[in-house]
């Protein structure tokens, strides 16, 4: 499994913005697919963004469309996800997730295709 580490989080008005990053503990990280996901209190994680192995596409929630931006940094072993006019109900625990099994490509991003977790980071945002 990869290690992941979030930072990043943290408080900020409506129409801010936030830069998360994930850092991975692998050199093998380029070879899996990365997402975001998040959990708002009494809610069901869901997905939010994520972005290939091996072409860098990219997938958005329809609520982040938009506004987010999911990117990595194979050299550094690093995954990003921007952040921008920023909204109250994008209050979450945000985590970031590395594929089950290198070298695929998902088509849907469920939960159950992502296999090791960061502890996540908690992004606030006030009305």
């Amino acid at each position: 499994q990869v290690q992941l580490v979030e930072s990043g989080g943290g408080l900020v008005q409506a129409g801010g913005s936030l830069r998360l990053s994930c850092a991975a503990s692998e050199r093998t990280f380029r070879m899996y697919s990365m997402a975001w996901f998040r959990q708002a209190p009494g809610k069901e994680r869901e997905f939010t963004a994520a972005i290939s192995w091996r072409l860098g596409s990219t997938y958005y929630a329809d609520s982040v469309k938009g506004r987010f931006t999911i990117s990595r940094d194979n050299a550094n072993n690093t995954l990003y996800l921007q952040m921008n006019s920023l909204k109250p109900e994008d209050t979450a625990v945000y985590y970031c997730a590395a594929g089950a099994t290198a070298y695929t490509d998902y088509v849907t991003q469920k939960l159950s295709n992502f296999g090791s977790w960061g502890q996540g980071t908690q992004v606030t945002v006030s009305s």
